[in-house]
């Protein structure tokens, strides 16, 4: 028996989005660029993939400009953003557990004279919106927050940021990391005031190597990269036309899914939670719970238990889990999202993480359940002794 229980790192792409790939690669190969009927077909199978993704985020297509991936997305947004507006200020707001795509940038514009401003967030792993408004001073230009944590699932409320920032008068723009937030969680991006909105393609049962980036249509922004002023000068380089037209594919579906598997997902992680209790003692579920966390993620220490261990028991019993999000696990590193919600050395050291997809059932969770009960007691005997 298989079960792939690490849908955080990357989903299984649809087979749909799979059939319209192999398609586009065999008979849609123009460049979208030329003006022959190859390359027309091309950019207008483009636009169609934009179309469902301005659908489905109720925003104008021309609000999306078509990436490589999320890390893309948010390099794009921010360092476009912090270039632009330098002049008003050098202070940024973001969080401590920003995944490591936003984090670096960061880290490295603070080397650059800027002053970063790293909100603290309680045991859910939520920022303190009080603590965020005090933070906004004069000459702060961003603020930056990622929608759903990649670890342990914790929602942020960006939908009350805005609202902060026009009561400080502040001119700050916000970007929101969505990587694990599209397609997981409802979304009203406009209503919400987000002015740039990062995506991913491979987090959705899309291809790799494509993503997507909502830019607000009021923020005129500038490209980090130059070319052939592909995705109206925003991002050039020749598009990726079959990774475009899959994930249009993907978000088409989605469009269609989205409640039904949403529901089914939720239902299918608390099962798992509650058969968790049940069977294995000294466990400490690090994920909030309700609705401050996504369905889709849970993240369980198992105390006593090397996290890198448990997770190679799992696989060869056809179980595959993560021990961080996957841009991190090979760091000797512990998680410092995990210790930023108060974890001690233990529980940090026998975390797993856990991400589901509409595709587990209760069947899949049972096995789940058993085969962690006969790992954590057989890794438990010898560390234990």
């Amino acid at each position: 028996m298989e079960v792939y229980l690490d849908n955080c790192s990357t989903t299984q792409p649809r087979e749909e989005v799979v059939e319209e790939m192999v398609y586009a690669l065999r008979e849609e190969y123009g460049n979208p660029s030329s003006l022959h009927r190859l390359g027309l077909m091309a950019e207008k199978r483009i636009e169609s993939a934009r179309e469902s993704i301005a659908d489905f985020l109720n925003v104008s297509k021309d609000e999306i400009f078509f990436t490589s991936g999320g890390t893309e997305s948010n390099n794009i947004a921010i360092q476009s953003i912090i270039r632009k507006f330098s002049r008003n200020g050098k202070h940024i707001i973001t969080t401590s557990i920003e995944h490591p795509s936003v984090s670096n940038i960061y880290s490295f514009y603070e080397k650059q004279g800027y002053e970063v401003t790293y909100l603290k967030v309680d045991e859910r792993g939520i920022i303190s919106l009080e603590e965020l408004e005090n933070a906004i001073r004069e000459d702060t230009i961003l603020i930056s927050v990622m929608q759903v944590n990649n670890e342990i699932g914790s929602i942020q409320p960006t939908w009350k940021i805005k609202d902060i920032v026009r009561k400080k008068n502040s001119k700050a723009l916000l970007h929101v990391d969505g990587v694990q937030a599209f397609g997981k969680i409802r979304l009203n991006i406009k209503d919400w005031g987000i002015d740039t909105f990062s995506i991913s393609g491979h987090k959705v049962y899309g291809p790799k190597g494509i993503g997507a980036l909502f830019v607000d249509s009021r923020l005129k922004i500038n490209p980090i990269i130059f070319g052939g002023n592909q995705e109206r000068g925003l991002r050039s380089g020749t598009e990726n036309v079959p990774g475009i037209i899959g994930l249009g594919k993907a978000v088409e579906i989605l469009n269609k899914n989205f409640d039904k598997e949403q529901e089914k997902v939720g239902m299918i992680k608390s099962y798992f939670i509650k058969r968790l209790k049940e069977e294995i003692d000294h466990i400490r579920i690090n994920t909030p719970p309700g609705e401050n966390s996504s369905p889709y993620i849970l993240n369980v220490s198992f105390k006593h238990v090397r996290g890198e261990v448990l997770l190679h028991y799992l696989e060869n019993k056809g179980i595959y889990v993560s021990t961080a999000s996957a841009c991190s696990s090979r760091s000797s590193k512990q998680s410092r999202v995990l210790k930023e919600i108060g974890l001690n050395d233990i529980e940090i050291e026998g975390a797993i993480r856990f991400c589901f997809s509409y595709r587990i059932t209760e069947e899949d969770i049972d096995y789940t359940v058993e085969v962690l009960k006969e790992s954590v007691k057989d890794i438990r005997r010898i560390t234990m002794r």
